[in-house]
């Protein structure tokens, strides 16, 4: 299926879309809140009346991220304390900073949202909206809506290439017939001969062992078949082959409607994705034009990557070392006492060394903000799909440190087909910690996106290729004429049912 082509039928969609209600009902954690805040906030743009559901500790963030539209939240309660959970957790954000208990607390949370399920179905049956938008997490919403005749479309906050990759695994599991955890394996049938290794994938997968998130998964493939599609947040120009493989080959249907975060055109709308900036924007923003265009490095491992001091200060010498410009946002999870009131992660003296020229900001940034500035150069990303957007969004070529999730596949995308990026060598899918990284391998990667020929050629790519994002979602774009027709579809199976 190739990239659709600008339609006369339009302003036909246009006419007809008045009249739908859609809800939009993401998983509690900030990576998938984001970015279904901003569908939300695009179908609205379109004509559409959006509603997000939500529970009531993640109002006030929604409310400030919606703030000048006219999308609506509805709310259901969050069953916390019956699964055994904390007083007021309605967020997996705040599970992640709690060490190795935090992801037993996960486990819980996971199970907390499948009782989400008889609230989400008083909800519909009450408002009969007509269509439901909600989070590949929320396998089980395919069977609450059916229940009232309304369609439930699958969002998932991640790329085509992932989404083919993690299907060819579990069909054909070609890492089962490696000898060792470091032996490469192709994954078969796939585009683009892709290489991976055992270490890559996750421990269920690695220990073929059956868990309670290994489960939850193959639900979420299941729904997925039984919904009436998947909506996702990429753009036909970015991974035309995996596109097409993921709905000729694998036969599903999909609508790309991304970059999505490509909603958010003015500086106040970008700075209010997130959560509250741990800098004040204009301060952060008055700091980047005082340096010249493409010379400094932006460092950030999103919101659920946790390192370990002594990574951090690896990183830290070999920033130091490679002599270049930066910001670097840092997150601390709950460590000894005694490490929270030293630092010790900082080398001794680093921060008076690199005053003027390093910024450090400890706890949120304003990230798209920092991306879209002309003096940003380059991104070191732990490749969580949400910031590899915003990365080649703002036409920035990346250093790539997965740590666990779908981001060994993301730094497939951007180091080796896109060829935007630089691998700094992590080889290990280990959930929050990440796998550890010296500092030589830092500096090493640092300096080859920022310093000379083959750093111009990535950055030139890179900027094409945000280019083409922009283009991809303004009138007569792949992603406009995808959104399009899902709502076409939309008011179609509305007028069927009524």
């Amino acid at each position: 299926m190739s990239s659709p082509k600008p339609s006369s039928k339009t302003s036909h969609c246009h006419q007809k879309m008045d009249s739908l209600h859609i809800f939009f009902f993401p998983f509690m954690a900030m990576g998938h809140m984001i970015p279904t805040l901003d569908l939300a906030k695009l179908f609205a743009s379109r004509g559409v009346t959006a509603s997000i559901v939500t529970t009531p500790l993640n109002v006030p963030y929604i409310s400030k991220a919606i703030a000048n539209t006219e999308i609506g939240i509805r709310t259901i309660k969050f069953p916390a304390v019956e699964v055994g959970l904390p007083e007021g957790c309605e967020n997996a954000q705040s599970l992640t900073t709690q060490g190795s208990e935090g992801l037993g607390m996960v486990q819980k949370f996971l199970k907390a949202t499948t009782m989400l399920q008889e609230p989400l179905e008083q909800l519909l049956e009450e408002a009969r909206p007509d269509c439901i938008v909600s989070d590949m997490f929320f396998s089980w919403s395919t069977d609450a809506a059916a229940k009232f005749g309304i369609p439930r479309f699958v969002f998932h906050p991640t790329g085509f290439l992932s989404l083919c990759a993690t299907e060819c695994l579990r069909l054909y599991e070609p890492y089962k017939d490696v000898l060792s955890d470091t032996e490469p394996f192709v994954l078969p049938g796939l585009p683009g001969e892709l290489k991976f290794i055992k270490n890559q994938l996750p421990e269920f997968m690695r220990e073929n062992v059956e868990t309670e998130f290994s489960s939850k998964m193959k639900l979420v493939k299941e729904s997925e078949l039984e919904s009436y599609g998947v909506v996702v947040n990429s753009f036909y120009e970015l991974e035309p082959a995996y596109a097409d493989y993921y709905r000729n080959e694998l036969g599903r249907k999909a609508w790309h409607v991304g970059p999505v975060l490509l909603r958010n055109r003015n500086s106040e709308d970008q700075a209010q994705r997130g959560k509250e900036a741990s800098i004040d924007e204009h301060e952060c923003l008055k700091w980047l034009d005082s340096k010249k265009p493409d010379s400094v490095i932006y460092i950030c491992f999103g919101s659920l990557a946790n390192f370990k001091a002594s990574q951090l200060k690896e990183i830290a010498i070999g920033l130091e070392a490679s002599g270049q410009q930066f910001i670097w946002v840092v997150r601390r999870g709950r460590e000894e006492e005694e490490e929270k009131e030293t630092e010790a992660w900082l080398p001794e003296g680093f921060e008076k060394r690199i005053e003027g020229k390093g910024l450090i900001i400890r706890g949120w940034a304003p990230q798209v903000l920092i991306l879209n500035h002309e003096s940003v150069g380059g991104f070191v990303t732990h490749c969580g799909w949400n910031s590899t957007l915003e990365g080649i969004s703002a036409g920035v070529p990346m250093v790539t440190w997965p740590v666990s999730a779908e981001q060994f596949y993301n730094e497939k995308l951007v180091t080796e087909l896109l060829k935007i990026g630089v691998p700094v060598g992590a080889k290990k899918w280990l959930r929050v910690y990440g796998d550890f990284v010296n500092n030589d391998a830092v500096l090493k990667a640092i300096t080859l996106l920022m310093v000379g020929e083959e750093a111009e050629e990535m950055r030139s790519r890179a900027k094409a290729l945000g280019e083409k994002a922009y283009k991809a979602v303004e009138e007569g774009g792949s992603s406009y004429n995808d959104l399009d027709d899902l709502n076409l579809l939309i008011d179609e199976l509305r007028l069927r049912r009524h």
